[in-house]
């Protein structure tokens, strides 16, 4: 009885959250809708100009906090010498180098990742490149396409030979320490979870079912493998085969990725699913140090100056509302149901 009472709690939840969105949906499409106008516009952005803009942008910001610096520089040491006249060995120290702090909170489809290509791009673009890059990385991993994708980004940075440091407070696995070994160096707080490198795939199958329910599933294919388990229909042990060899196949992948960027890194030990608390960690090489991204900050602020990037995406009030509730929808959704209970292969 309580397994149904917590069953119906929820279900009133999730219905009063689509209501919800129905309505909004409604609201904006009536408003959005009203006139004798045409309902839709075809837009056209100038990228070459998009990429200079933010070049510019960028660059300016930068030089001005360095100008602003030096002037300040400049400040003290008049200040100084009016106040002595001997002549002083003591130089006061510079800020002349530049470090740039990025944040990647991962979910199961990396749905960052579209910020994360624009603040790559925005930093490779910089005139005057930086001296340092710090991502402050949080992830427990998803879908493997979606940080495949992420990790190549960082990957971008790394072969314009900037020094990336990814910093783990709490979580970079599986695909988020995919991402993570795209850094040259890997800082990770004492007990940051860590590793996590191998694949999962759960496919729920209820063919029993419609089969005692007299319900038949038909399914149709062109080519031998295009689908090997399915929900609905009644799986084979080739096809039980053939995707076990999928997933072997994506995991040599994902370990190749890591031996490539982690060279001394002993995967025959650490490659087999399972995690490592910072400390542990730093013993199996796959960290770097022990801190915490606040002590990686402090440490640099001492000769670098530091700047904040983060791509912000315009949006419509209809479209964040929309957003919004749907990922509430899945947040309950996933909160109900195990996550490791997804029809997904994820890393």
């Amino acid at each position: 009885m309580e397994l149904l009472a917590d069953y119906g709690l929820f279900l009133l939840q999730t219905v009063t959250i689509v209501l919800a969105v129905i309505a909004v949906v409604a609201v904006s499409s009536k408003v959005s809708g009203s006139g004798d106008g045409p309902k839709g516009a075809i837009k056209i952005t100038d990228l070459s100009k998009t990429f200079a803009d933010q070049s510019k942008y960028v660059k300016t910001v930068v030089d001005d906090a360095l100008a602003q610096e030096k002037l300040s520089l400049i400040e003290g040491i008049k200040k100084r010498l009016t106040k002595s006249s001997k002549k002083t060995t003591e130089t006061p120290s510079k800020k002349d180098k530049v470090a740039i702090v990025i944040e990647f909170k991962g979910d199961m489809k990396a749905s960052q990742v579209s910020k994360l290509r624009e603040e790559v791009s925005a930093i490779l673009a910089m005139e005057r490149k930086p001296d340092q890059i710090v991502i402050k990385l949080t992830s427990a991993g998803g879908l493997v396409h979606a940080y495949g994708l992420a990790s190549s980004q960082l990957s971008r940075l790394r072969e314009a030979q900037i020094p990336v440091n990814a910093c783990v407070d709490t979580v970079a696995a599986s695909g988020g320490y995919m991402m993570a070994v795209c850094a040259e160096r890997i800082i990770a707080a004492p007990f940051a979870v860590l590793g996590s490198i191998g694949v999962v795939a759960q496919i729920p199958n209820i063919h029993r079912f419609l089969k005692n329910r007299d319900v038949d599933i038909e399914l149709h294919t062109a080519g031998t493998n295009k689908r090997t388990l399915t929900m609905l229909g009644e799986n084979t042990p080739e096809g039980r085969r053939k995707f076990k060899e999928d997933l072997e196949q994506t995991h040599l992948l994902f370990k190749t990725w890591i031996a490539k960027r982690r060279p001394n890194l002993d995967l025959d030990v650490v490659a087999d699913g399972s995690i490592f608390y910072g400390i542990d960690a730093l013993t199996k090489g796959l960290c770097d140090e022990i801190a915490t991204s606040d002590d990686v900050l402090l440490e640099l602020s001492a000769d670098h100056h530091l700047f904040a990037l983060k791509w912000i995406e315009k949006k419509s009030l209809a479209a964040r509302l929309g957003r919004d509730a749907s990922g509430a929808i899945v947040d309950e959704v996933d909160h109900y149901i195990n996550r490791s209970n997804q029809d997904y292969t994820r890393l």
